[in-house]
């Protein structure tokens, strides 16, 4: 049965007000408006003095981890300075765009919903999609079924995380929530735990699903992509600050320059994304990916500008059937994508639909 999956959410125990004023920074005013409906975006105050920006280890992100180890970015940006920042969840980063650290992160769609969601659409646009598909229900030799799990222990990286949310919206499809632990666990511990035979089954994004396969003995027994019309969905996007969008968009419009480059390189020059893929997650973690994980995880996952609109609107319920989020979040002004729009076009590419989600 093809259906519609995931909204995630990191829990966030901060005030409107708290979110507001975390998302101002010390060069910028503190509006928290969202940015017109239409129409060109405003000059706002010039180039940033630096753009913060959030990113994770994982091959979902391989267009900020090409990016960042081509200089696609910096070359783009020119006098203003990159910080990047890794991190492990999806929690944490929009923790730090609330906080007032970060300016723009790469992220689940999820916790960008989310985002958006505890802040009453006020903190946060969507400005590109970065990946889609990407994530397995990978489980022992022994499992056959849906049925097969009841009793057993599945893990997710992160309670509200996308990959959490998507197995408990299946799992309610199936009628299964009480009837199997799904268990929060990190990547890298994940796979441990799956060798010593502490959890018999996993729901995770690449690389990890594949390094469970080719490294644990683990069967596919569904991949997410089966789940949705057409074999994609969102995975991961680019979202950023509205002040930041507000104040700087023409920064903003030099970091989608640069990930557009960045998703080029995954279409034009395969080898070579996967070289810097792995040159960065050795920096970042001490340790790349053999080839064969690398491939397979390439081969799994579709990058791409797309943050595929449309289906937002589900992920959102699926959070609620999911018992993640208590109502769904209305998402219509949550996308912004005229400065990619600008870009695509002026390079000769098809635009992005925003499905109607780009104005209240």
């Amino acid at each position: 049965m093809k259906r519609s999956r995931v909204l995630a959410a990191a829990a966030v125990a901060l005030s409107l007000a708290s979110v507001l004023a975390g998302c101002s920074r010390a060069d910028s005013g503190d509006s928290g408006s969202a940015p017109a409906s239409s129409g060109a975006p405003s000059a706002g105050k010039g180039p940033a003095a630096e753009l913060r920006l959030g990113y994770f280890p994982n091959v979902t992100h391989a267009p900020a981890l090409i990016g960042l180890e081509q200089g696609l970015f910096t070359k783009e940006l020119g006098s203003t300075k990159l910080v990047p920042t890794k991190f492990n969840a999806g929690g944490e980063a929009v923790n730090a765009l609330y906080g007032g650290s970060l300016d723009a992160t790469f992220i689940g769609s999820g916790p960008s919903l989310n985002a958006f969601g505890k802040s009453d659409g006020k903190a946060v646009r969507l400005v590109a999609g970065t990946a889609s598909r990407g994530a397995q229900l990978v489980v022992k030799p022994e499992i056959n079924s849906e049925q097969d799990l009841v009793g057993k222990t599945v893990v997710t990286p992160q309670l509200g995380n996308t990959q959490d949310i998507a197995l408990k919206k299946w799992l309610a499809d199936k009628q299964l929530t009480d009837k199997v632990k799904v268990q929060n666990t990190e990547n890298a511990l994940a796979l441990e735990e799956f060798k010593k035979g502490s959890v018999q089954a996993a729901w995770l994004p690449e690389p990890w699903s594949s390094r469970l396969v080719l490294e644990a003995g683990a069967k596919v027994l569904l991949d997410e992509k089966d789940l949705w019309p057409g074999g994609e969905f969102p995975t991961t996007v680019l979202i950023v600050s509205t002040t930041y969008l507000n104040d700087h968009p023409d920064t903003v419009k030099a970091l989608l320059k640069g990930l557009v480059a960045s998703v080029d390189v995954t279409k034009k020059d395969v080898p070579g994304a996967k070289t810097a893929v792995n040159a960065q997650l050795k920096a970042l973690t001490g340790k790349e990916l053999n080839a064969a994980t690398i491939d397979r995880a390439f081969t799994n996952l579709n990058f791409t500008l797309d943050p595929y609109a449309a289906l937002l609107p589900q992920l959102s319920k699926d959070a609620v059937t999911a018992k993640v989020a208590q109502k769904e979040t209305d998402v219509k002004g949550f996308l912004d994508l005229r400065l990619l729009n600008e870009v695509l076009t002026g390079s000769g590419q098809s635009a992005v639909d925003a499905a109607g989600l780009d104005s209240k």
